[in-house]
């Protein structure tokens, strides 16, 4: 016979969450003391720790071990720390998949602007306008770099699907608002045929002309500074990007950036969209949702939305064959194509 008494319910999730902001306050921590660096030659005690990095024995304890208890490092039986392969591959400056720039990012731009929180969902006003060039361009020029690397296998990813390798004939590439160009550097990696034109604002073109001479890709761009809403695009592109993008701009400002983007395809040629979505009921995943929330502090009309929405919009701009592309990240890119006639 099933009892009627009803079990207690648990408070561990709720206690997980309400320390949910330490973990990459903590990893931030690391960073700022160069933990994962001095590990990275190899295991030291708290002492050498103390000597190498000169923080304070008491700080490195409670940091050290918390890093632990996150599973970013070991320790082993006679006190030595040790890098994990999530942090080694992740968390050491001279890896290419360095992520160490992101948690400065969130730590030191977006997490003082969320604790308005409470006060931005009353008003609905946000706490920066990065979707304005004034807030944009300083805030975006800080953290793009660092998104090189997150942004990476899936930039490989639609490289790969556009089939490059035997191009006999010059292929145009259009990057709006490029950031660090991962998108349009990934494609220009697979043949020398690919010319690509890339479009953002002055500060953030700085960071995309850093990264263009590190892949020795520097005389294959042509750069336009401007905001993407008035930047005049050109014509007859192959593959236009929009990396990202369409989360700050809220649905008008999408649309008809999609619809400009359509008028400078050629005949034939693909947009790619990369975006955090959500699903048609908005009920998940967690990720997509709490980017929304983000979108709402720091953007006057940014949200997240579904592959449907954005199918729509594609449609509405002239697109046709509408299709996912599943990549290595958290969700597909979204592909469509303008008419061949």
């Amino acid at each position: 016979m099933v009892s009627g008494t009803p079990q207690p319910v648990s408070p561990e999730r709720i206690l997980q969450l309400m320390w949910g902001h330490a973990a990459p306050i903590i990893i931030h921590a690391g960073i700022h003391n160069n933990i994962f660096e001095e590990l990275a030659s190899g295991p030291l005690t708290i002492d050498q720790l103390h000597a190498k990095t000169g923080a304070s024995f008491r700080g490195l304890k409670a940091l050290l071990n918390a890093l632990v208890g996150l599973g970013l490092l070991a320790k082993d039986t006679e006190g030595h720390y040790l890098l994990t392969s999530e942090s080694t591959t992740f968390l050491v400056r001279k890896s290419p998949h360095y992520y160490g720039e992101l948690f400065c990012h969130i730590c030191e731009q977006v997490i003082p602007n969320w604790l308005g929180l409470a006060e931005i969902v009353r008003s609905g006003k946000p706490a920066l306008h990065v979707d304005q060039a004034e807030d944009g361009a300083a805030f975006f020029e800080r953290f793009v770099e660092a998104l090189f690397p997150l942004n990476y296998g899936a930039a490989n990813a639609l490289a790969e699907s556009l089939c490059l390798a035997q191009l006999n004939a010059p292929y145009s590439v259009l990057d709006i608002a490029a950031g660090s160009g991962v998108w349009s550097i990934c494609i220009a990696m697979k043949s020398p045929q690919v010319r690509a034109t890339v479009i953002d604002l002055p500060a953030v073109l700085n960071v995309t002309r850093r990264m263009l001479s590190r892949f020795g890709l520097t005389d294959r761009f042509r750069l336009v500074a401007g905001d993407m809403h008035t930047a005049d695009f050109g014509k007859d592109y192959q593959v236009a990007i929009l990396g990202h993008i369409l989360h700050s701009e809220g649905e008008i400002r999408s649309r008809e950036l999609l619809a400009k983007t359509y008028q400078a395809l050629a005949p034939g040629g693909t947009i790619a969209i990369a975006e955090f979505l959500v699903n048609e009921e908005r009920t998940g995943p967690p990720h997509s949702l709490i980017f929304a929330v983000n979108m709402l502090v720091h953007t006057e009309q940014g949200d997240t939305y579904s592959f449907n929405e954005i199918r729509r919009w594609l449609e509405e701009a002239g697109f046709e064959h509408v299709r996912p592309l599943e990549v290595p990240a958290p969700s597909p890119l979204i592909l469509a194509t303008k008419p061949s006639a």
